[in-house]
């Protein structure tokens, strides 16, 4: 019996729902923002809602990292003054497992978040005046670049520390062992509630912006609308 009660529990919750939920659905955003960046895709009408929809995960992701459960904020895992000494360890060939993202995985975490939003930012331009479509792809390559980057980071660290990091975005939890004991933590159901009405105040304020946002209709039937809108007050100021 006092073994029994003395014993780890093999499991220890660390990413919760919401994360996961964000992390899973802005992969499936950009694989659908990249499929659809020709004119002749298939799915070349998604193209601008997979870039709002990425939009909307990308404000909730940034207010989920002051509301969130702990390993959900980013005062848990975006630590400056701990990546160098993380990174002798790994030029050594040692990496400690973590509970959470390491001080590496934290700093690629906000450069996905600002190389999503700078794509984003840039793709929303091209519907108006003005806008590169060149930075647009500039941008988006580096993105990808990103992706890859984090990816293979992934597997490395997977290999190293023997933790299925991928498995572990998927159920929210890691192997205890090795690891320290903390009390299991979910979102508090005010912060839910936060995280909900910033997601609804997102999705309305980009449905202001552009009614057609999440309805599939072509980032080029847009840029045609906004063009005829333009000039049409063009014409009116040359009367």
């Amino acid at each position: 019996m006092a073994h029994g009660i003395a014993s780890v529990k093999s499991q220890i919750a660390v990413w919760d729902l919401p994360v996961r939920f964000f992390h899973w659905s802005l992969v499936a955003a950009i694989v659908v923002a990249f499929l659809s960046s020709e004119e002749d895709s298939v799915l070349a009408t998604w193209h601008m809602t997979a870039g709002w929809i990425a939009a909307v995960l990308i404000v909730f992701r940034l207010s989920w990292g002051f509301i969130g459960s702990k390993h959900a904020r980013f005062a848990s895992f975006v630590r400056p003054g701990a990546l160098l000494p993380h990174l002798r360890e790994l030029l050594k060939g040692k990496a400690e497992r973590s509970v959470g993202h390491n001080p590496l995985g934290g700093l690629a975490v906000l450069a996905l978040l600002g190389g999503t939003a700078a794509v984003v930012w840039t793709g929303v331009q091209l519907t108006g005046v003005g806008g590169s479509e060149d930075l647009h792809e500039t941008i988006a390559y580096g993105l990808l670049g990103l992706i890859a980057v984090h990816v293979i980071g992934v597997i490395v660290m997977s290999m190293m520390t023997r933790d299925n990091l991928v498995r572990a975005m998927i159920t929210g939890r890691k192997p205890a062992a090795g690891l320290p004991v903390q009390q299991s933590e979910r979102p508090r159901a005010l912060a839910a509630l936060a995280g909900g009405a910033v997601v609804v105040m997102s999705v309305l304020g980009i449905l202001r912006y552009d009614k057609t946002a999440f309805d599939g209709v072509s980032s080029e039937a847009g840029e045609y609308e906004q063009g005829e809108a333009v000039g049409t007050d063009g014409d009116h100021d040359n009367d």
